[in-house]
């Protein structure tokens, strides 16, 4: 067919154009044009990034000198999705598939990762795992261990928690400062972690297929405050997290969770068990949207499994709010 075209060149130009269009239509491309999360993207219900108002819109990030998507890789497997925000040096969100509980305690003694590529002037591409954090370097792109070092009232609290982590090897991989952001103490202890807690057990007990299958997708984010630790960390206003999944028993279920970041006044006391529609209405955020804008999302927007509490009220570290 080269022949071909390279006779039609020499009979006319015009032809030779056509030809060549033709030809090089037929051929298969080298590369792809891929969006930012197409690399990572089985953690997210269908392949959907969160929508964020000045950060996601559709498939893209807005800024991306400053907004980061991490394929938070650890010991060569993909484990989740996180976008990383430089400036602020906290996660706009962690996406993660909640797969059941294979077992495992929380690792121990385990040290601290960060990114390597975020602070590679190199990028050197074969960098793709998660790397221990050097206890006295200053990351410009990222949180270091110095920035927490001093900040007793925070934790590290976690994007995507450990607990919801499938094998030991997932849980290992939570603990990377690109997946935490600094949460009161008496937050992330308290309301928080009865929330994740809670969450686990639905989807544990509700988010299976006909085949037993469990599956949940999860999106845990931040609402950047105004104050930093350390004067380099962004300590946010608001937390929020979102899961959605199908059930067997109930089709789709879905709900959503949020709360200022600051220590709980009562005790005992339980996150709101909020709608994805309020998520949009109060925070302006599409944690699951459609695959087309004309198109409804599988998940329910004005249903939460609020209802489903009761079940777990005699079960031990539910958490659920009865």
């Amino acid at each position: 067919m080269i022949q071909c075209l390279k006779m039609v060149k020499l009979k006319t130009g015009s032809l030779w154009f056509l030809a060549a269009f033709l030809f090089l239509s037929t051929v298969p491309t080298v590369a792809e044009v891929l969006h930012a999360f197409s690399l990572c993207e089985g953690f997210l219900l269908q392949g959907n990034p969160p929508q964020i108002p000045g950060i996601v819109n559709g498939r893209n990030i807005q800024n991306q000198n400053r907004y980061k998507p991490i394929c938070q890789t650890y010991n060569n497997v993909r484990r989740y999705l996180t976008l990383y925000d430089t400036r602020n040096r906290i996660p706009v969100f962690s996406a993660y598939v909640y797969r059941g509980d294979g077992g495992g305690a929380r690792p121990q003694g385990e040290l601290w990762k960060i990114e390597p590529q975020l602070d590679d002037e190199k990028k050197d591409e074969n960098k793709k795992n998660m790397v221990d954090v050097e206890a006295r370097r200053i990351y410009p792109n990222q949180a270091g261990e110095k920035d927490y070092a001093e900040g007793p009232q925070y934790n590290r609290g976690h994007f995507f928690p450990s607990t919801h982590a499938f094998n030991q090897d997932d849980k290992i991989s939570t603990f990377t400062l690109t997946n935490v952001a600094p949460q009161i103490t008496a937050f992330n202890g308290e309301s928080w972690g009865r929330m994740e807690r809670c969450v686990k057990c639905v989807m544990q007990r509700y988010c299976a297929d006909n085949n037993g299958r469990r599956e949940a997708f999860l999106v845990v984010g931040a609402q950047p405050g105004n104050n930093k630790l350390n004067g380099r960390v962004n300590i946010p206003s608001q937390l929020w997290s979102a899961f959605c999944c199908y059930s067997a028993e109930n089709k789709w279920i879905a709900s959503a969770f949020w709360g200022n970041n600051v220590a709980d006044r009562d005790p005992n006391q339980h996150m709101q068990t909020r709608t994805l529609q309020k998520l949009i209405d109060d925070l302006k955020i599409t944690a699951f949207p459609p695959t087309k804008k004309d198109l409804p999302s599988v998940c329910p927007l004005d249903t939460t499994v609020a209802n489903l509490y009761p079940n777990f009220a005699n079960q031990n570290n539910c958490d659920c709010p009865t």
